[in-house]
């Protein structure tokens, strides 16, 4: 536990209008600190017509570029830099905490503007990416700059150490598991019912994989329902799916946190089918947490996460087949699905913020020396050179 109130700078890479699981994450650690007592202020691009939370600085309008299997939404360049600098000048914080600091994003100017006491979290965990690979270069000084680095997953931790030759000490990401242990199961969703969430339009979400495998389920399970909740336009993939299928299909478009806890308490199986990009699984932690019991693929974080098989049903990544297999098992065996989920619901209480955030206090103390508090470096002019903007003499 922290002995004293800081002022913590957070830097969120991705536009906070955009869902997903780093902010959603940096939302919850900020408010997770701000009730504990500190001065917290997050950095993040955002849309102007945007309303952000009080505690959220809008560091500028994002740009789409692809990254790790899909389109992210960052900021970066001469402009960002500039506002960057004068969010550390005025802040006078104790500690930045940056997110993703190995992306073009404002996370790595931030890095690049800022001395003193930094943490970088990493998220990602992917095979190896060209775009941090053309900024090596400049990419390792600054990483080097921070005082410690943290991966949400041993995934995270590999993809780190394969891009940069450098470590990290593994913490996970933090869920509120109390919003979900205490979901209500609802008739609607309630049956021989399999739930996912996620932006379901995006191939590595795996919501394909589902749906080649419903002609076997279905054989097996005549009444199988199949809901999706997430943003994003299901026309594309309701013709996907065999004619004679789609009414088993209903798309809930986005749900609110209460109802997820609801839908993970009505739901017999929650399916996860990913095909990679996945560093840690924020959806699964919840999803353990209301009581679903899990079936995942097999990715190295999902693995991880339902401790090889303890806490939820793996299939084969990809494999259609398998994944029926597994799910008519478990239809059919409800003694077998209520063992699964209350494993995972026990499981669940690790990734919950008041066990994580007392490892992140443990990393900031180590990180702040003495009375040594951020500022912004004195020589830039690398970083500068690299932006294509002329040093003022």
């Amino acid at each position: 536990m922290l002995t004293r109130s800081l002022k913590i700078g957070i830097v969120c890479p991705y536009s906070w209008d955009t869902p997903g699981g780093v902010q959603n994450h940096i939302r919850d650690l900020a408010e997770f600190l701000i009730a504990a007592g500190h001065e917290v202020s997050v950095l993040a691009p955002a849309l102007d017509e945007i309303k952000l939370p009080h505690y959220v600085v809008n560091a500028g309008k994002p740009i789409s570029i692809p990254y790790n299997g899909a389109v992210a939404r960052v900021l970066f360049g001469p402009v960002a830099f500039a506002r960057v600098r004068q969010w550390i000048a005025a802040g006078d914080f104790d500690l930045l905490h940056l997110h993703e600091p190995a992306i073009p994003s404002i996370s790595l100017l931030a890095c690049w503007a800022a001395d003193g006491p930094m943490v970088g979290t990493f998220h990602a965990a992917a095979k190896r990416q060209k775009i941090i690979f053309a900024i090596g270069p400049i990419l390792e000084p600054a990483i080097e700059k921070l005082s410690a680095r943290i991966a949400v997953s041993e995934a995270a931790r590999l993809t780190l150490t394969d891009h940069l030759d450098t470590d990290a000490i593994i913490i996970p990401n933090g869920i509120y598991a109390g919003r979900y242990t205490h979901g209500k199961s609802q008739e609607k969703w309630a049956g021989n019912t399999i739930g996912f969430i996620g932006r379901f339009e995006e191939p590595r979400k795996g919501l394909s994989v589902l749906v080649d495998a419903l002609p076997v389920i279905s054989r097996f399970a005549p009444d199988v329902k199949v809901f999706v909740a997430g943003p994003g336009d299901p026309e594309e993939v309701i013709k996907s799916i065999d004619p004679q299928l789609r009414h088993r299909f209903e798309f809930l478009g986005r749900i609110s946190e209460e109802d997820k806890a609801d839908f993970m308490s009505s739901v017999a199986l929650y399916v996860a089918p990913n095909t990679g990009g996945e560093s840690f699984g924020i959806i699964l932690a919840e999803a353990l947490a209301g009581g679903a019991c899990v079936v995942a693929s097999d990715i190295p974080a999902f693995d991880d996460l339902l401790g090889h098989g303890e806490f939820g049903a793996l299939f084969a990544s990809e494999n259609p087949t398998e994944l029926a297999k597994v799910v008519i098992d478990l239809l059919r065996d409800e003694n077998k699905r209520k063992e699964l989920a209350d494993r995972g619901k026990n499981h669940a209480q690790l990734f919950d913020w008041t066990a994580v955030a007392e490892q992140i206090y443990s990393v900031y103390e180590m990180s702040i020396v003495g009375s040594e508090k951020v500022r912004l470096a004195s020589d830039t002019r690398p970083w500068n050179r690299f932006l294509n903007k002329e040093e003022k003499p």
